[in-house]
Protein backbone atom coordinates (compact mmCIF):
# COMPACT_ATOMS: atom_id res chain seq x y z
CA UNK A 1 0.00 0.00 0.00
CA UNK A 2 1.02 3.69 -0.85
CA UNK A 3 1.59 5.74 2.45
CA UNK A 4 1.13 9.42 2.35
CA UNK A 5 2.02 11.82 4.67
CA UNK A 6 0.00 14.88 5.89
CA UNK A 7 1.20 17.85 7.43
CA UNK A 8 -0.87 21.07 8.33
CA UNK A 9 -1.43 22.74 11.95
CA UNK A 10 -5.27 22.50 10.70
CA UNK A 11 -7.17 19.71 12.50
CA UNK A 12 -9.61 20.25 9.88
CA UNK A 13 -7.70 20.08 6.98
CA UNK A 14 -5.92 17.30 8.02
CA UNK A 15 -9.43 14.95 8.76
CA UNK A 16 -10.70 16.55 5.19
CA UNK A 17 -7.70 14.85 3.62
CA UNK A 18 -7.33 12.10 5.59
CA UNK A 19 -11.19 11.38 4.67
CA UNK A 20 -10.11 12.04 1.10
CA UNK A 21 -7.19 10.05 0.58
CA UNK A 22 -8.31 7.02 2.44
CA UNK A 23 -11.38 6.57 0.69
CA UNK A 24 -9.12 5.61 -2.36
CA UNK A 25 -7.29 2.91 -0.81
CA UNK A 26 -3.95 4.59 0.36
CA UNK A 27 -2.33 4.88 3.72
CA UNK A 28 -2.60 8.10 5.39
CA UNK A 29 -0.08 9.28 8.36
CA UNK A 30 -0.91 13.46 9.70
CA UNK A 31 1.04 15.76 11.51
CA UNK A 32 0.85 18.86 12.97
CA UNK A 33 4.35 20.12 13.82
CA UNK A 34 7.35 19.81 12.04
CA UNK A 35 9.07 17.94 15.03
CA UNK A 36 6.17 15.19 14.55
CA UNK A 37 6.89 15.24 10.61
CA UNK A 38 10.88 14.54 11.58
CA UNK A 39 9.58 11.44 13.82
CA UNK A 40 7.41 10.14 11.13
CA UNK A 41 10.03 10.05 8.42
CA UNK A 42 12.47 8.45 10.44
CA UNK A 43 10.66 6.00 11.46
CA UNK A 44 8.97 4.90 8.19
CA UNK A 45 8.91 5.84 4.50
CA UNK A 46 6.54 7.66 2.57
CA UNK A 47 5.45 7.56 -1.26
CA UNK A 48 4.09 11.67 -0.97
CA UNK A 49 4.05 14.08 1.37
CA UNK A 50 1.19 17.06 1.23
CA UNK A 51 2.57 19.52 3.57
CA UNK A 52 0.96 23.07 4.02
CA UNK A 53 3.03 26.40 3.52
CA UNK A 54 2.07 28.12 6.21
CA UNK A 55 2.93 26.30 8.96
CA UNK A 56 2.32 28.00 12.33
CA UNK A 57 5.63 27.28 13.54
CA UNK A 58 9.69 28.18 13.18
CA UNK A 59 9.90 26.27 10.13
CA UNK A 60 7.45 26.76 7.34
CA UNK A 61 6.35 24.01 4.41
CA UNK A 62 8.80 25.40 2.14
CA UNK A 63 11.59 24.34 4.92
CA UNK A 64 10.11 21.23 5.39
CA UNK A 65 10.51 20.74 1.43
CA UNK A 66 14.30 21.75 1.39
CA UNK A 67 15.14 19.20 3.83
CA UNK A 68 12.28 16.41 2.59
CA UNK A 69 12.48 16.58 -0.94
CA UNK A 70 15.27 14.24 -1.77
CA UNK A 71 13.02 11.24 0.71
CA UNK A 72 10.05 11.70 -1.73
CA UNK A 73 7.82 13.82 -3.99
CA UNK A 74 5.97 17.23 -2.16
CA UNK A 75 2.82 18.59 -2.91
CA UNK A 76 2.31 22.04 -1.34
CA UNK A 77 -1.01 23.69 -0.37
CA UNK A 78 -1.42 27.20 0.02
CA UNK A 79 -4.38 29.71 1.15
CA UNK A 80 -2.33 32.77 0.36
CA UNK A 81 -0.75 31.65 -3.03
CA UNK A 82 1.80 34.42 -4.85
CA UNK A 83 3.66 34.12 -7.81
CA UNK A 84 6.80 34.31 -5.34
CA UNK A 85 5.60 31.31 -3.62
CA UNK A 86 4.87 29.21 -7.07
CA UNK A 87 8.41 30.10 -8.07
CA UNK A 88 10.44 29.08 -4.74
CA UNK A 89 8.61 26.16 -5.17
CA UNK A 90 8.88 24.96 -8.60
CA UNK A 91 12.58 25.94 -7.76
CA UNK A 92 13.28 24.13 -4.57
CA UNK A 93 11.62 21.04 -6.10
CA UNK A 94 7.92 20.91 -5.57
CA UNK A 95 5.65 18.50 -7.53
CA UNK A 96 2.68 20.85 -7.59
CA UNK A 97 0.73 23.43 -5.72
CA UNK A 98 -2.75 23.14 -4.72
CA UNK A 99 -4.67 26.27 -3.78
CA UNK A 100 -7.28 25.75 -0.98
CA UNK A 101 -10.30 25.69 -0.84
CA UNK A 102 -10.18 22.05 -1.80
CA UNK A 103 -11.14 20.65 -5.22
CA UNK A 104 -11.54 16.85 -4.09
CA UNK A 105 -11.54 15.26 -7.90
CA UNK A 106 -8.70 18.00 -8.05
CA UNK A 107 -6.66 16.61 -5.15
CA UNK A 108 -7.48 12.80 -5.85
CA UNK A 109 -6.04 13.28 -9.72
CA UNK A 110 -3.18 15.18 -8.66
CA UNK A 111 -2.03 12.60 -5.84
CA UNK A 112 -3.06 9.74 -8.60
CA UNK A 113 -0.48 11.21 -11.18
CA UNK A 114 2.00 11.63 -8.60
CA UNK A 115 2.32 8.51 -7.67
CA UNK A 116 1.24 6.67 -10.98
CA UNK A 117 4.69 9.21 -12.28
CA UNK A 118 6.89 7.83 -9.06
CA UNK A 119 5.93 4.37 -9.34
CA UNK A 120 7.20 4.18 -13.11
CA UNK A 121 10.23 7.09 -13.19
CA UNK A 122 11.86 5.66 -9.80
CA UNK A 123 12.19 9.35 -8.35
CA UNK A 124 11.88 12.90 -9.74
CA UNK A 125 13.93 15.24 -10.09
CA UNK A 126 13.80 18.69 -9.06
CA UNK A 127 13.99 21.96 -11.85
CA UNK A 128 16.82 24.08 -11.09
CA UNK A 129 16.65 26.60 -13.60
CA UNK A 130 14.26 29.16 -11.35
CA UNK A 131 16.30 32.24 -10.43
CA UNK A 132 15.59 33.79 -7.22
CA UNK A 133 12.48 35.64 -5.98
CA UNK A 134 11.59 38.58 -4.92
CA UNK A 135 8.43 40.98 -5.07
CA UNK A 136 5.69 40.60 -8.24
CA UNK A 137 2.87 43.07 -8.91
CA UNK A 138 0.45 40.13 -9.78
CA UNK A 139 -1.85 39.93 -6.47
CA UNK A 140 -4.54 37.42 -5.91
CA UNK A 141 -4.63 34.08 -4.19
CA UNK A 142 -7.30 32.46 -5.93
CA UNK A 143 -7.12 28.66 -7.12
CA UNK A 144 -7.50 30.52 -10.84
CA UNK A 145 -3.99 32.78 -10.10
CA UNK A 146 -2.48 30.31 -8.31
CA UNK A 147 -2.67 27.98 -11.48
CA UNK A 148 -1.30 30.80 -13.58
CA UNK A 149 1.82 31.48 -11.24
CA UNK A 150 2.58 27.95 -11.57
CA UNK A 151 2.41 28.03 -15.56
CA UNK A 152 4.30 31.56 -15.20
CA UNK A 153 7.08 29.76 -12.73
CA UNK A 154 7.22 27.14 -15.50
CA UNK A 155 7.76 28.53 -18.21
CA UNK A 156 9.82 31.67 -17.34
CA UNK A 157 13.11 30.19 -17.39
CA UNK A 158 12.45 28.48 -20.84
CA UNK A 159 12.85 30.57 -24.00
CA UNK A 160 9.76 29.83 -25.35
CA UNK A 161 7.59 32.12 -27.30
CA UNK A 162 4.80 33.06 -24.84
CA UNK A 163 0.99 34.38 -25.77
CA UNK A 164 -0.81 36.05 -23.03
CA UNK A 165 -4.36 36.30 -23.49
CA UNK A 166 -7.57 37.61 -21.13
CA UNK A 167 -10.03 40.78 -21.62
CA UNK A 168 -9.37 44.16 -21.02
CA UNK A 169 -7.50 45.44 -17.99
CA UNK A 170 -6.49 41.91 -16.86
CA UNK A 171 -3.19 42.31 -16.34
CA UNK A 172 -1.33 41.14 -19.35
CA UNK A 173 1.60 43.09 -19.36
CA UNK A 174 2.22 42.58 -15.68
CA UNK A 175 2.34 38.62 -16.44
CA UNK A 176 4.49 39.53 -19.16
CA UNK A 177 6.61 41.09 -17.27
CA UNK A 178 6.76 38.43 -14.58
CA UNK A 179 7.92 35.57 -16.98
CA UNK A 180 10.81 38.55 -17.71
CA UNK A 181 11.32 38.85 -14.52
CA UNK A 182 12.04 34.88 -13.57
CA UNK A 183 13.28 34.18 -16.74
CA UNK A 184 17.59 33.95 -17.06
CA UNK A 185 17.13 37.19 -18.75
CA UNK A 186 16.02 39.10 -16.13
CA UNK A 187 19.19 41.20 -16.49
CA UNK A 188 18.56 42.24 -19.57
CA UNK A 189 15.81 44.65 -20.93
CA UNK A 190 12.28 44.49 -20.96
CA UNK A 191 10.29 46.46 -23.69
CA UNK A 192 6.61 46.37 -24.13
CA UNK A 193 5.34 48.31 -28.11
CA UNK A 194 1.14 48.17 -28.13
CA UNK A 195 1.04 46.90 -31.73
CA UNK A 196 -2.78 48.40 -32.27
CA UNK A 197 -1.49 52.22 -31.32
CA UNK A 198 0.97 52.48 -34.35
CA UNK A 199 0.04 52.87 -38.35
CA UNK A 200 1.63 49.65 -40.25
CA UNK A 201 4.20 51.95 -41.58
CA UNK A 202 5.16 53.48 -38.09
CA UNK A 203 5.04 50.29 -36.38
CA UNK A 204 7.46 48.39 -38.83
CA UNK A 205 10.24 51.14 -37.98
CA UNK A 206 9.48 50.87 -34.41
CA UNK A 207 10.44 47.59 -34.53
CA UNK A 208 12.71 46.80 -37.04
CA UNK A 209 14.63 49.87 -37.15
CA UNK A 210 15.53 51.83 -40.51
CA UNK A 211 18.58 52.61 -42.51
CA UNK A 212 19.52 56.30 -43.31
CA UNK A 213 17.55 57.85 -46.17
CA UNK A 214 15.00 54.83 -46.06
CA UNK A 215 12.25 57.45 -45.77
CA UNK A 216 11.47 61.71 -45.54
CA UNK A 217 12.80 62.17 -41.95
CA UNK A 218 15.35 59.18 -41.79
CA UNK A 219 18.27 61.06 -41.46
CA UNK A 220 19.98 58.61 -39.24
CA UNK A 221 20.23 54.69 -39.14
CA UNK A 222 18.09 53.56 -36.10
CA UNK A 223 17.60 49.98 -33.96
CA UNK A 224 14.31 49.19 -33.65
CA UNK A 225 12.88 47.78 -30.42
CA UNK A 226 13.28 44.05 -31.73
CA UNK A 227 17.34 44.74 -31.69
CA UNK A 228 17.26 46.91 -28.48
CA UNK A 229 15.62 44.00 -26.76
CA UNK A 230 18.10 41.92 -27.63
CA UNK A 231 19.07 39.53 -24.76
CA UNK A 232 15.87 40.45 -23.17
CA UNK A 233 12.60 40.22 -23.82
CA UNK A 234 10.07 42.48 -26.41
CA UNK A 235 6.66 42.36 -25.33
CA UNK A 236 4.13 42.32 -28.35
CA UNK A 237 0.74 44.07 -26.83
CA UNK A 238 -2.60 43.54 -29.09
CA UNK A 239 -0.85 41.68 -31.36
CA UNK A 240 -4.62 40.80 -32.74
CA UNK A 241 -4.70 44.59 -33.93
CA UNK A 242 -1.77 43.93 -36.51
CA UNK A 243 -2.30 43.63 -40.62
CA UNK A 244 -1.69 40.39 -42.87
CA UNK A 245 1.04 42.18 -44.07
CA UNK A 246 3.02 43.04 -40.60
CA UNK A 247 1.96 39.75 -39.37
CA UNK A 248 4.12 38.01 -42.60
CA UNK A 249 7.16 40.24 -41.46
CA UNK A 250 6.34 39.08 -37.64
CA UNK A 251 6.58 35.58 -38.63
CA UNK A 252 9.74 36.13 -40.30
CA UNK A 253 11.07 37.40 -37.55
CA UNK A 254 10.52 34.59 -35.43
CA UNK A 255 11.38 31.56 -37.53
CA UNK A 256 14.35 32.91 -38.83
CA UNK A 257 15.57 34.87 -35.69
CA UNK A 258 16.65 37.51 -37.95
CA UNK A 259 15.42 41.53 -39.03
CA UNK A 260 15.92 43.64 -41.14
CA UNK A 261 15.86 47.21 -41.24
CA UNK A 262 13.62 48.84 -43.30
CA UNK A 263 15.81 50.38 -46.30
CA UNK A 264 18.37 47.69 -45.23
CA UNK A 265 19.49 45.11 -47.79
CA UNK A 266 20.88 42.73 -45.17
CA UNK A 267 19.64 40.75 -42.24
CA UNK A 268 20.22 41.08 -38.84
CA UNK A 269 20.75 38.04 -36.40
CA UNK A 270 18.81 38.69 -32.81
CA UNK A 271 18.36 37.00 -29.55
CA UNK A 272 14.88 38.75 -28.53
CA UNK A 273 12.34 36.38 -26.39
CA UNK A 274 8.87 37.32 -27.49
CA UNK A 275 6.10 37.51 -25.42
CA UNK A 276 2.83 38.58 -27.50
CA UNK A 277 -0.90 39.61 -25.88
CA UNK A 278 -4.21 39.58 -26.84
CA UNK A 279 -7.87 40.34 -25.60
CA UNK A 280 -9.05 39.15 -28.56
CA UNK A 281 -10.00 35.33 -29.76
CA UNK A 282 -6.71 34.45 -32.04
CA UNK A 283 -8.60 30.98 -33.07
CA UNK A 284 -11.65 33.11 -33.97
CA UNK A 285 -9.70 35.58 -35.74
CA UNK A 286 -7.75 32.53 -37.72
CA UNK A 287 -11.20 31.25 -38.68
CA UNK A 288 -12.29 34.72 -39.86
CA UNK A 289 -9.15 35.34 -42.30
CA UNK A 290 -7.70 38.23 -40.63
CA UNK A 291 -5.18 36.78 -38.37
CA UNK A 292 -2.22 34.07 -40.31
CA UNK A 293 -2.52 30.87 -38.86
CA UNK A 294 0.83 30.38 -39.04
CA UNK A 295 1.97 33.04 -37.14
CA UNK A 296 -0.49 32.02 -34.32
CA UNK A 297 1.16 28.34 -33.77
CA UNK A 298 4.01 30.17 -33.62
CA UNK A 299 3.59 32.82 -30.77
CA UNK A 300 0.95 30.04 -29.24
CA UNK A 301 4.13 27.46 -27.86
CA UNK A 302 2.79 28.39 -24.21
CA UNK A 303 -0.24 30.17 -23.58
CA UNK A 304 -1.11 32.17 -20.39
CA UNK A 305 -4.77 32.88 -20.32
CA UNK A 306 -5.32 35.98 -17.37
CA UNK A 307 -9.03 35.07 -15.49
CA UNK A 308 -11.57 37.77 -15.40
CA UNK A 309 -12.13 39.52 -12.18
CA UNK A 310 -15.67 38.52 -11.83
CA UNK A 311 -14.11 35.18 -12.44
CA UNK A 312 -11.82 35.06 -9.26
CA UNK A 313 -14.24 37.62 -6.74
CA UNK A 314 -12.02 36.16 -3.46
CA UNK A 315 -9.00 38.14 -5.17
CA UNK A 316 -11.11 41.60 -4.88
CA UNK A 317 -10.69 42.66 -1.39
CA UNK A 318 -7.18 42.07 -1.86
CA UNK A 319 -6.31 43.78 -5.00
CA UNK A 320 -8.98 46.92 -3.67
CA UNK A 321 -6.90 46.93 -0.15
CA UNK A 322 -3.80 47.83 -2.82
CA UNK A 323 -5.45 50.52 -4.41
CA UNK A 324 -7.14 52.10 -1.49
CA UNK A 325 -3.86 52.20 -0.11
CA UNK A 326 -1.79 53.69 -3.25
CA UNK A 327 -4.83 56.46 -3.35
CA UNK A 328 -4.86 57.44 0.72
CA UNK A 329 -0.80 57.78 -0.19
CA UNK A 330 -1.97 60.37 -2.86
CA UNK A 331 -4.49 61.91 -1.16
CA UNK A 332 -2.33 62.27 2.22
CA UNK A 333 -4.88 60.66 4.11
CA UNK A 334 -5.55 57.23 5.64
CA UNK A 335 -8.56 55.92 4.17
CA UNK A 336 -10.81 52.53 4.10
CA UNK A 337 -14.12 51.10 3.02
CA UNK A 338 -17.17 50.65 4.82
CA UNK A 339 -18.80 47.51 4.89
CA UNK A 340 -21.80 48.23 2.23
CA UNK A 341 -19.02 49.36 -0.26
CA UNK A 342 -16.87 46.64 -0.23
CA UNK A 343 -19.89 44.70 -0.30
CA UNK A 344 -20.75 46.79 -3.51
CA UNK A 345 -17.93 46.19 -4.98
CA UNK A 346 -17.14 42.44 -4.68
CA UNK A 347 -20.47 41.90 -6.38
CA UNK A 348 -19.75 44.22 -9.30
CA UNK A 349 -18.97 42.32 -12.23
CA UNK A 350 -15.77 44.90 -13.22
CA UNK A 351 -16.02 43.89 -17.20
CA UNK A 352 -12.78 46.31 -17.38
CA UNK A 353 -11.16 44.20 -14.80
CA UNK A 354 -8.52 45.46 -12.21
CA UNK A 355 -7.81 48.34 -14.09
CA UNK A 356 -11.64 49.29 -14.01
CA UNK A 357 -11.32 48.67 -10.21
CA UNK A 358 -7.87 50.49 -9.88
CA UNK A 359 -9.69 53.62 -11.72
CA UNK A 360 -13.27 53.19 -9.79
CA UNK A 361 -11.32 53.13 -5.84
CA UNK A 362 -9.30 56.07 -7.36
CA UNK A 363 -12.70 58.12 -8.30
CA UNK A 364 -14.04 57.17 -4.87
CA UNK A 365 -11.26 58.50 -2.62
CA UNK A 366 -11.20 61.74 -4.71
CA UNK A 367 -15.10 62.14 -3.88
CA UNK A 368 -15.43 61.24 -0.20
CA UNK A 369 -15.87 63.72 1.64
CA UNK A 370 -14.36 61.66 5.15
CA UNK A 371 -11.77 58.73 5.86
CA UNK A 372 -14.39 56.56 4.94
CA UNK A 373 -15.18 55.40 1.31
CA UNK A 374 -19.35 54.88 0.84
CA UNK A 375 -21.28 53.00 -1.60
CA UNK A 376 -22.56 56.72 -2.60
CA UNK A 377 -18.64 57.65 -3.08
CA UNK A 378 -18.09 54.85 -5.61
CA UNK A 379 -18.72 55.75 -9.68
CA UNK A 380 -22.74 56.31 -10.38
CA UNK A 381 -22.58 53.59 -13.23
CA UNK A 382 -21.65 50.67 -10.06
CA UNK A 383 -24.91 51.77 -8.08
CA UNK A 384 -27.23 51.60 -11.16
CA UNK A 385 -25.94 47.81 -12.12
CA UNK A 386 -26.53 47.25 -8.07
CA UNK A 387 -30.36 48.66 -8.36
CA UNK A 388 -30.79 46.46 -11.97
CA UNK A 389 -28.96 43.34 -10.07
CA UNK A 390 -31.94 43.85 -7.71
CA UNK A 391 -34.43 44.67 -9.70
CA UNK A 392 -33.97 41.59 -11.40
CA UNK A 393 -33.99 39.24 -8.49
CA UNK A 394 -37.31 40.45 -7.77
CA UNK A 395 -38.67 40.46 -11.47
CA UNK A 396 -42.28 40.73 -11.42
CA UNK A 397 -44.53 39.91 -14.59
CA UNK A 398 -44.49 43.78 -15.70
CA UNK A 399 -40.88 44.29 -15.05
CA UNK A 400 -40.60 45.22 -18.61
CA UNK A 401 -42.35 47.80 -18.09
CA UNK A 402 -39.37 49.53 -15.98
CA UNK A 403 -36.89 47.14 -16.71
CA UNK A 404 -34.61 50.39 -17.70
CA UNK A 405 -36.05 52.73 -15.89
CA UNK A 406 -37.91 55.40 -17.65
CA UNK A 407 -38.95 58.38 -16.87
CA UNK A 408 -42.65 58.99 -14.47
CA UNK A 409 -44.55 59.76 -17.72
CA UNK A 410 -43.01 56.85 -20.28
CA UNK A 411 -43.93 54.76 -16.86
CA UNK A 412 -47.30 55.90 -17.61
CA UNK A 413 -47.54 55.86 -21.49
CA UNK A 414 -45.87 52.01 -21.29
CA UNK A 415 -48.73 51.13 -18.29
CA UNK A 416 -51.90 52.70 -20.35
CA UNK A 417 -50.59 50.67 -23.98
CA UNK A 418 -50.38 47.63 -21.53
CA UNK A 419 -53.53 48.13 -19.95
CA UNK A 420 -55.70 48.96 -23.34
CA UNK A 421 -53.77 45.62 -24.84
CA UNK A 422 -54.83 43.13 -22.14
CA UNK A 423 -58.23 44.49 -21.75
CA UNK A 424 -59.05 44.19 -25.78
CA UNK A 425 -58.61 48.21 -26.02
CA UNK A 426 -61.57 48.90 -23.74
CA UNK A 427 -61.71 51.88 -22.94
CA UNK A 428 -64.43 51.88 -20.25
CA UNK A 429 -62.55 49.01 -18.68
CA UNK A 430 -59.43 50.95 -18.57
CA UNK A 431 -61.19 53.94 -17.15
CA UNK A 432 -62.45 51.83 -13.94
CA UNK A 433 -59.07 50.06 -13.40
CA UNK A 434 -57.40 53.78 -13.16
CA UNK A 435 -60.09 55.80 -11.47
CA UNK A 436 -60.53 58.49 -13.74
CA UNK A 437 -63.31 58.88 -16.01
CA UNK A 438 -63.73 58.47 -19.83
CA UNK A 439 -62.69 62.27 -20.53
CA UNK A 440 -59.66 61.81 -18.53
CA UNK A 441 -58.49 58.85 -20.24
CA UNK A 442 -59.00 60.32 -23.51
CA UNK A 443 -56.64 63.33 -22.83
CA UNK A 444 -53.80 61.18 -21.05
CA UNK A 445 -54.11 58.70 -24.88
CA UNK A 446 -53.77 61.95 -26.94
CA UNK A 447 -51.07 63.41 -24.69
CA UNK A 448 -49.16 60.06 -25.51
CA UNK A 449 -50.24 59.73 -28.77
CA UNK A 450 -52.35 56.93 -28.75
CA UNK A 451 -55.01 56.48 -30.99
CA UNK A 452 -58.01 54.80 -28.64
CA UNK A 453 -59.91 51.98 -30.15
CA UNK A 454 -62.63 49.92 -29.31
CA UNK A 455 -66.38 49.99 -27.65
Amino acid sequence: MQKILIVDDNRSVLNLLRTILTAQGWGVETAMTPERVSELTAEEKFDLIICDINLEAEQTGLDLLRQLRDLCPIILITGAGTLETAVEAEREGAWDIIAKPFDVDGIVATVRRVLAEKHEKGELVADENFINISEADLLGRSPQMVSLYKKIARVAPTNSTVLVTGESGTGKELVARAVHKYSLRTGAAFIPINCGALTETLLESELFGHKRGAFTGAINDRRGLWEEAGGGTLFLDEIGETSQAMQVKLLRALQEKEIRRVGDSRPTRVDTRIIAATNRDLEDEVKAGRFREDLFYRLNVVTLQIPPLRERRSDIPLLAERFIRRAAVNSGRQLKFSEDALKLIISYDWFGNVRELESAIEHAALNTLSVTINPEDLPDKMQTATVRARAAAVRSPLADLYADFPSLDELERRYLVYLLEALGGSRTRAAEILRINRRTLYRMAERFGINLEGE
